[in-house]
């Protein structure tokens, strides 16, 4: 029954994320290099929704960019409370015969695992007109609170302010989240009213409506409180980050690569780790980072849009921007960049160096001090280095170049035409030579100094 029922998403984000204080919409905040409201919809997306709305008030704009078209949006404009939030989604909703299931745009880290369980306490054998998730923190704070019976069938939902000190001293509180039929939402919606101490139309009334009306409502209870934590400040956001990175330290441990002070060491959503890698201490990951078998990322490296290959080395101190491509047993050192580039199999860059729009074959040493010159005020060129080439320190290849297979560009030299294979190029101007000028340069100097002039 479950699989033949379509699901509808419904996602509330028309808060105004005040206590942000930021120009950009809270949704989009990114939490280890992902807006949390991706995070949501990545969930959502394992139980393969039909349709997903996205209720928006301020910052419309930017959540129709960010969203792409991936959902409708529907706008609540002013703000009346979580239920006439949901009732915006109506029009959205036409014509749509399922299931729908209500989530938060800011609490982005609920489990397909949890959606997909009041789903199908919503098709059980009662026919729980509203299925709610249910959590115990440990401190309850002014969570709503939901009041239930052991079977978990709901006797009663009610808000904080509006809760007497008896229901109060209950510890299971409402997460927000609920999956109702669409049949049964909107009629319901229609019946809430705003006699309460905020004069608003609250989502939970639906529970209470629906109960009075003698039909059954039932609430599921997480294992995991910290999925259903709302994110609505910046030190929550940041609390949000440490708990994601905390999680995906101890996988990356688990599935086998070696985190020498996992603390310090900061993933993004879409890092991939191959087995045997090892990463010292104070490294960060950002987006589109694979590290294949047996890499090294060694201590105060950055990598964001990189491919590392097996048994390579990064760092100290190295930094690998999007487009870096290391093949198997590349060496990037210390204080090197690496920007769409990549260095073939063996291929080393020790110290010092940017390789730019650069393709260095297997096997090339770069000295330090090089630069790829790749932009010329208006336009990026490529540098090709070709294999076993050696390129001696503190020299400058001004792009579009070509270094042969084994050639040889002597330290110091600025490279602006193309090296053949097997050559040595050396560009340098004549080394003048003044006998005697230093030591009469100096006994002048000092003469002035000691004039006083």
């Amino acid at each position: 029954m479950i699989a033949d029922t379509p699901l509808a998403i419904v996602v509330l984000a028309a808060g105004k994320g005040t206590r942000m204080k930021s120009d950009l919409h809270k949704v989009l905040h990114p939490i280890a290099g992902r807006a949390m409201i991706d995070h949501l919809l990545a969930s959502a997306a394992e139980l393969a929704p039909e349709r997903q709305v996205v209720v928006v008030g301020s910052g419309r704009e930017q959540l129709e960019q960010a969203l792409g078209g991936r959902a409708a949006i529907a706008v609540q404009e002013p703000q009346h409370g979580t239920g006439h939030a949901v009732q915006q989604a109506e029009a959205a909703l036409s014509g749509f015969g399922g299931d729908v299931l209500i989530l938060y745009g800011d609490v982005p880290f609920v489990r397909a695992t949890t959606m997909r369980s009041m789903i199908e306490r919503l098709h059980r054998e009662d026919a729980p007109a509203v299925v709610v998730l249910g959590f115990e923190p440990e401190d309850a704070l002014q969570y709503g609170r939901v009041l239930a019976h052991a079977d978990g069938r709901i006797a009663k939902m009610v808000e904080f302010k509006d809760a007497s000190d008896d229901e109060r001293a209950c510890a299971l509180c409402n997460s927000g989240l609920m999956a109702v039929r669409s049949a049964d939402l909107f009629g319901l919606l229609a019946r809430v009213g705003n006699a309460n101490s905020q004069n608003e139309y609250y989502l939970v009334d639906i529970v209470n409506i629906a109960t009075g009306d003698g039909r059954t409502c039932a609430v599921v209870v997480t294992d995991q409180p910290d999925e259903v934590a709302g994110i609505n400040s910046r030190s929550e956001l940041a609390a949000a980050e440490a708990q994601w990175q905390a999680v995906r330290r101890d996988k990356a441990m688990a599935d086998g690569a070696s985190l020498r002070a996992p603390e310090t060491v900061w993933f993004s959503w879409d890092t991939k780790l191959g087995r045997d890698v090892s990463i010292e201490p104070n490294v960060v990951f950002g987006p589109g980072v694979t590290v294949a078998d047996g890499a090294k990322i060694r201590a105060f490296s950055h990598l964001e849009g990189a491919s590392v290959g097996e048994a390579c080395e990064v760092g100290p101190y190295a930094r690998l921007r999007p487009g870096a491509v290391l093949m198997r047993k590349a060496k990037v050192g210390n204080f090197v960049e690496v920007k769409a580039a990549t260095l073939g199999e063996g291929a080393k860059a020790s110290h010092l160096t940017y390789l730019g729009d650069a393709t260095i074959g297997a096997g090339a040493n770069i000295g330090a001090g090089t630069i790829t010159c790749n932009y010329d005020g208006y336009f990026k060129h490529k540098t090709v280095i070709g294999e076993r080439a050696f390129i001696g320190s503190n020299s400058a290849l001004i792009a579009p170049v070509r270094i042969g297979a084994d050639a040889i560009v002597a330290a110091g030299s600025a490279v602006s035409r193309d090296v053949g294979d097997g050559e040595l190029r050396m560009v340098r101007a004549e080394q003048l030579v003044k006998p005697g000028w230093a030591d009469r340069f100096h006994d002048a100097m000092k003469r002035k100094k000691a004039e006083g002039k």
